[in-house]
């Protein structure tokens, strides 16, 4: 089949091609209320008629599921509730990314709140690594903690929770695949669990620490606890769940969509004092969306865990002291223009060994090297996997020893392929879901691990050098217009498995262009259609690509594929064209 307009090869590399209406035809657009291309849009991502107006308006009544179809879910709210009852001490055990943090924010929190002494551990990255250790978790159990929950993390941690078994009791909320049985503790709450039927398993750690939430809320309700006493706002913890969900890259459907929708609006509010400051700091004005969440806060919050104190993206989460909630702010901000540095100065040789790789017919890019931080492995894990179309593993070797992460693409389970290899001997260490895995291993050992990657997903091999650009509607210039761009936000929020419509504006012509921003990586448009209407326009991460240079030739005719957005500035709102490729018309 031929690209979309022709188009083969883009200014960006890309091959367009148009994304197949499914059920839902044009002909159901009046019948749903809704303008034809969002009646087509909502046909491309397979909602029914009947399914429409909960996708369309989202919420948690429609959506969350009665918590204890997870599999330990009755025993692990029991324990929670006798916790609460007597006041026990109860620790946090989290993990450093936002995913990690974020859980452990809402259940630490909770807890608090209800009257629990709350400890809080995050491990040092590079000093522990994932997950739960020996002598962290026997530094809680001698603070006094008699229960302890691990968060986003614990489900591989049989062997750690044998050394302190007895001294305290463990529950585990997480997400990641399991490999096995559960570890013999307390409870293991993990919908990617061998034995769960709950089906929720697109459910980020965040998202089972929620669902734990209101299963600890119902518990104690039923023991009348609540009797003269308030119950907690389970919503306000939605911000949280939002953030993690989005930034863990968790499919953006059913109750995801419900807890990302809610969560925004509670973001928005701005209740949250280390949000709010994070937000200030970014200088980012705009209502709260997913790009807030995954490209606004979670690198900030994510820059700790990577390179500084891995506990400050916790402590922000749970600060109510404004003046401190300003302090870690900046530092988190600094923190990440520090891990962009480091990060850049790995990927230049990253780049150049994938390339290496892919034109020896790699099917999955395996890299490591000394010198590199192990903090930040992960981004050029991701830069090199959107770079090649194919899964990307990045490690940093240090005595002997490769420690690293990697990224996949849609329709290539990594985590299992990680797994995989652990049970094969070639890992010391290694786990994950999908789209995102950790490892560890001997240096001696990383030709055999990537031999084996090739193996197991060697249907990487067959994939093109640049993902297709899937395109979703044609309009011109003219019909671009606020309106529409309102209508089509109606389907956000976007992300996994509800991508953002991609749309082309054919044979543009662009009436104006100029680099603006500090480092001049940002393209300011006006694109013109045949009867001179104008539209605003912008490209991000421009730098000197051939893209960015066709635009500022101002060529004849151009066909502009990008996103139709609402752009809000001093008070006013008008539709601007955020361009993401473009072809010769």
């Amino acid at each position: 089949m031929a690209g979309f307009f022709g188009v083969e090869g883009s200014l960006g590399g890309r091959r367009w091609r148009w994304r197949e209406e499914g059920a839902l035809g044009p002909g159901h657009a009046q019948r749903l209320g809704v303008p034809e291309i969002i009646g087509r849009l909502l046909a491309a991502r397979g909602i029914t008629p009947e399914a429409a107006g909960d996708f369309l308006n989202p919420t948690l009544r429609a959506q969350l599921p009665d918590p204890f179809v997870l599999r330990d879910m009755e025993q692990a709210s029991e324990r929670l509730a006798r916790a609460v009852i007597g006041a026990e001490t109860v620790a946090v055990f989290g993990d450093y990314d936002v995913d990690g943090a974020s859980a452990a924010a809402l259940m630490a929190e909770l807890l608090g709140e209800l009257g629990c002494p709350v400890l809080t551990y995050i491990p040092d990255r590079l000093r522990e690594g994932y997950g739960p250790n020996a002598p962290a978790l026997a530094g809680l159990i001698a603070q006094g903690a008699g229960l302890i929950l691990c968060v986003d993390c614990g489900t591989a941690a049989e062997a750690v929770f044998a050394e302190i078994a007895g001294r305290a009791d463990i529950i585990v909320l997480d997400h990641h695949k399991a490999d096995g049985p559960p570890p013999r503790i307390f409870a293991t709450i993990n919908p990617n669990r061998q034995d769960d039927t709950s089906g929720l398993t697109g459910l980020c750690a965040t998202g089972v620490a929620f669902l734990t939430a209101v299963a600890l809320a119902r518990e104690l309700r039923g023991r009348g606890f609540f009797a003269g006493r308030a119950e907690p706002d389970l919503k306000r913890a939605l911000d949280l769940v939002a953030l993690a969900t989005v930034c863990d890259v968790m499919p953006l459907t059913g109750l995801n969509r419900a807890f990302v929708t809610q969560g925004l609006r509670v973001m928005a509010r701005r209740e949250r004092i280390g949000l709010a400051a994070l937000l200030d700091v970014a200088e980012s004005r705009e209502a709260p969306s997913a790009f807030t969440c995954g490209f606004v806060l979670g690198p900030r919050i994510n820059a700790g865990g990577r390179i500084s104190k891995a506990d400050l993206g916790l402590r922000l989460l749970l600060t109510a002291d404004p003046g401190a909630a300003q302090g870690l702010a900046v530092l988190l901000d600094q923190v990440n223009r520090e891990r962009q540095v480091v990060e850049q100065s790995a990927l230049e040789a990253a780049l150049a060994m994938a390339a290496e790789q892919r034109a020896a017919g790699r099917a999955v890019l395996a890299v490591c090297a000394e010198g590199w931080h192990p903090g930040i492995v992960g981004i050029v894990a991701g830069r090199l996997k959107e770079r090649f179309n194919r899964p990307a593993l990045v490690g940093a070797v240090e005595d002997g020893v490769v420690k690293g992460s990697g990224r996949s693409v849609p329709g290539l389970d990594l985590g299992a392929a990680v797994i995989a290899a652990r049970r094969e001997g070639i890992l010391r260490t290694g786990g994950g879901h999908a789209m995102a895995a950790g490892f560890a291993l001997e240096a001696t050992r990383w030709a055999d691990f990537q031999a084996f990657l090739d193996d197991r997903l060697s249907a990487a091999a067959a994939l093109p050098d640049s993902a297709d650009l899937v395109i979703e509607g044609a309009i011109s210039v003219a019909g671009a217009s606020l309106a529409l761009a309102a209508d089509i936000a109606r389907l956000a929020p976007f992300g996994m498995m509800n991508p953002e419509p991609v749309l082309v504006l054919p044979a543009a012509r662009v009436a104006h262009a100029e680099r603006i921003g500090r480092e001049g990586n940002t393209l300011r448009c006006t694109l013109a259609g045949m009867g001179g209407e104008r539209l605003k326009a912008i490209l991000f991460r421009a730098g000197e690509t051939p893209l960015a240079a066709s635009l500022l030739a101002r060529p004849p005719a151009l066909h502009v594929a990008g996103h139709l957005r609402i752009n809000r500035w001093q008070g006013q709102e008008s539709a601007q064209f955020t361009i993401i490729d473009a072809a010769f018309a």
